[in-house]
Order: C-alpha cells, then structure tokens, then sequence
C-alpha cells in the first residue's frame, strides 16, 4: 500500500505527466493519498494523520486557516458534545437498564428474546450518541441473560454476536448515532450547499435502522442456533438483571430518574419536530446539556459529563471536514473522478457500487469515520457525474459503512464482546459464517433503501433536470 501511495505521489509532483491538474489540486490529491495511505498501513492514530493533513493543506495555501479552525465551531460539532454530556445524564441515573429490563422480561421465546433486545438495542441510539458507549451500556443486561441461560450455551453466544451487531447497523438511525454521520453532512454541505438535519435523517434513517436491525437479528438467530437450541420456553426476570446492574431496575422511578427521562424525552421530540419550530437541534441539544448539568435539576456535573465527550474525534471530524472541502474547492475530487469509467453507468449499477465498495471498506480502513472522509467526498464527486442525487449516494455508501463485522478487531463493539470473563462468546469464525450472509444481506438492503424507499420520502435517486 505503502509502495503504491508513493508511485501516486511520484505522479502528482510531475506536472508533465498530469497537465490537466492545478497545483493546489495536485497538492490536495498528494495529501489526500498519503493520509489514506497512513490510515491504512501504520498504527498512528487516525487523528493525529488527519490533524497533520489538514496542516499541510493550510500550510501550503489551499486552505485557508479559518476554513480548518472554522470546522470546529459546526453545528453538528456542538451537536455532538452537547449529546454526549446528555449521554451522560442518562447513564448516571440508570435508566436504560430499566428500559432493557422491562423489554426482556417479557420474552418467553427466544426468538422473542432476540427481537426485543434487538428493539431495546435501536432505542438507545436516542440516548447514547457512540456505538462504543452503547455497547458498554448493554453490557451488564448481556451479562445478565447469559448467567439466566448459562445451561443453553449455544443461545449465550448467540445473544453475545447479536448485540454488537444490532448496535452498529443501528446507529444509522440517527444523526448521532456515529461520527461518521456528521462528517458526510459536513462533505454534503461543503460540496453541494445542501444541509440534512436531524429531522431528515430520522425520517430516511430511522426505517433502515429498524429493517436492517431485524433482518440481522434473523441472520444472527439461524446462523449461530440451532432447532433445538430455539426450542423452549425462556424466562428472564428483572432481578437476574438487576444482580448485574448497580442501579434499581425495578419500582418507582426515582426523582432524578424521572427529571432526567423528561429531559430526554422533551429533547428528542424538539429535535423529531424542527419543522414546526425552527429551532436547530444544536440548540435544543445544548438547553438539553445545560440543564442536565444543573445544580437544581441536572444529574451529572458538567466537568464530569464533558469528560465523556470524544474529543479526539470531534479534532478528527474537524481536520476531514477540511480535507473534503479542499478536495471539493481545488477541482481535485472532479479531476479524479472524470479519470473514471462512469460513462452510461446506469444509476442503480453506480449506487450497487458504492454500497459494495463501502460495505467491504472495513478490511482495509477500520475506523468508520475515516472511511467515510475517504469514501463520502469521491462518491458526492462521482454522483453527479453519473447524474446520480449526491445525497442518496452518500448517504448510501455512509449505511453500509456502518456493516463492519469481519473481524473481532472490526469495530469497538465487537472487540468489548468477543473476549468476556467466564462468559460464552463467538469465535472469529462464528464472525466469518455471520458475515457471509449479513453483508450481502446488508448491502442489498441499503440498497433497496436508496433505490425504493428513499424516493418516497424526498431523496431521489436522480438529480433533476
């Protein structure tokens, strides 16, 4: 990879053998190659890559510094904190194990049990704005239903593959739900002035989650079981999960439990109802945080929920956010994609394309936000050359991103699942046999979305005319 980064960059800095190619782009495209090149094969950390590349480009004249800094101050950035501090509020008061609690106990199947931990599973994308931290908040109701099934070792595995999975093709249902989201707003606004909201991405993101969450759930269910392991009743009581869990499961909803699910509440149907209100969910996020964190009738302390808050992802958000516009505004990402065989590619062939391509990009790029930074501004650039919705392509490629279940070093939640203390868990081939069926199942999915659904509810898959 190395090798071949540097057999690019040989060709960029030779202006004879590239005429077409202005210098600032020629820069960007350098850049642009060596960071990915970096991000691939070396263990420095994606951030400190991104930071350097975002230097380089200011340094060098193609960006400007207010254009590298200026990210920092984006909405979806504030966004962000002000949900994590949220977060937080929630996680103190121990409100999503009352919610996983009550769900669970009332399965008396197992695959009952799977599709109501897979519902429990998407509700959190609300509350929890990380996959990571989603994965260590359903840890101990896991825990819980594996001590409950400790005799049906072949259901505790199961259960063990299906949360991670279910949190990371979920998270697609909200704005929030993972940084690479808010880095494909951010390409889509600086690429074609179009801005999705959180509103909007409720309304396309929200059905994929919840299909894409079951189907897997499914998938899970029969690859990892069999007939006889199904077979049974289950029963799972809140007090086997409240043995796991250092705050009430059960009774009456403390004060601070009550003021904080009201919060949240209130926070996310200000957020469902921008359009009748005007106000942006950045702002509604921050009167959520700072009444959080208030003395009278917060229940975390400010300091403690921003120390929560991935700042190291908000300066890599900020840094790709900058390499995206230099690539849109030096011509560079156009020049790329023109190099391309796009011509009389038919829409749906080009978008099966990029969900493939994005769909497989774990193995190569395992962190999700740096693909999408890779990914997210080439695929807006090839879209409109093919005369395809820039958004509907990138929102495309950003969904099936979120399929990274190859590997136990895939993604986080795979990682914190596949090595448990005295627990039963899957094997990396249990991850092969699953994958085998969820990515193409995943993929086709996505796609389905893009071409069937999506255009119903305001995303088509053509520019217009």
């Amino acid at each position: 990879m190395l090798g071949l980064a540097l057999a690019l960059c040989t060709l960029l800095l030779l202006p004879d053998l590239l005429p077409p190619l202005s210098t600032d782009a020629r820069i960007t495209l350098l850049v642009f190659t060596l960071a990915t090149a970096a991000w691939i094969a070396t263990p420095v950390d994606d951030t400190y890559i991104a930071l350097g590349a975002g230097l380089a480009l200011t340094v060098t004249g193609v960006i400007g510094s207010e254009t590298l800094f200026g990210t920092l101050g984006d909405a979806t950035v504030w966004l962000l904190i002000c949900a994590f501090v949220l977060a937080a509020a929630v996680a103190r008061t121990g409100l999503a194990g009352r919610a996983a609690a009550f769900l669970v106990s009332g399965a008396r199947t197992v695959r009952q049990l799977v599709h109501l931990s897979t519902a429990a599973l998407v509700v959190t994308a609300f509350a929890v704005p990380a996959t990571s931290g989603r994965a260590a908040l359903a840890l101990p109701v896991f825990l819980a239903l594996a001590r409950a099934l400790a005799d049906r070792r072949r259901v505790v595995v199961m259960l063990a593959l299906l949360f991670p999975t279910v949190i990371l093709l979920s998270a697609v249902a909200t704005l929030i739900g993972a940084g690479a989201h808010l880095i494909t707003v951010s390409v889509l606004f600086e690429a074609t002035g179009q801005r999705i909201g959180f509103t909007q991405w409720l309304l396309l993101g929200l059905p994929l989650a919840a299909v894409s969450s079951h189907l897997a759930a499914e998938a899970v269910l029969l690859t990892t079981t069999r007939r006889a392991d199904r077979a049974g009743p289950v029963r799972i009581t809140a007090a086997q999960v409240q043995r796991h869990s250092d705050r009430p499961v059960t009774g009456a909803l403390t004060s601070a439990e009550a003021r904080c699910a009201a919060l949240l509440g209130t926070v996310v149907l200000l957020w469902c109802s921008e359009p009748l209100h005007q106000v942006p969910p950045a702002v509604v996020a921050l009167i959520g945080a700072v009444v959080a964190a208030s003395p009278a009738l917060g229940t975390v302390r400010l300091k403690e929920a921003l120390g929560t808050v991935p700042w190291s992802l908000l300066l890599f958000m900020a840094a790709t956010t900058a390499m995206g516009v230099a690539l849109a505004e030096s011509g560079a990402a156009r020049w790329l994609m023109a190099r391309l065989p796009l011509t009389g590619v038919p829409p749906w062939a080009f978008l099966g394309a990029v969900v493939a391509v994005s769909t497989v990009a774990h193995l190569i790029l395992q962190s999700r936000s740096a693909r999408s930074s890779v990914l997210v501004p080439l695929v807006v650039a090839a879209a409109a050359g093919v005369g395809v919705n820039p958004v509907a392509a990138a929102l495309a490629s950003t969904a099936a991103a979120g399929f990274c279940h190859t590997l136990p070093a895939s993604a986080k939640p795979v990682t914190l699942y596949a090595d448990l203390p005295d627990t039963p868990t899957y094997t990396p081939r249990d991850l092969l046999r699953l994958s085998a069926v969820l990515a193409p199942l995943t993929a086709l999915t996505v796609l389905f979305f893009a071409l069937a659904v999506w255009p119903l509810l305001g995303v088509p898959v053509l520019l217009p005319r």
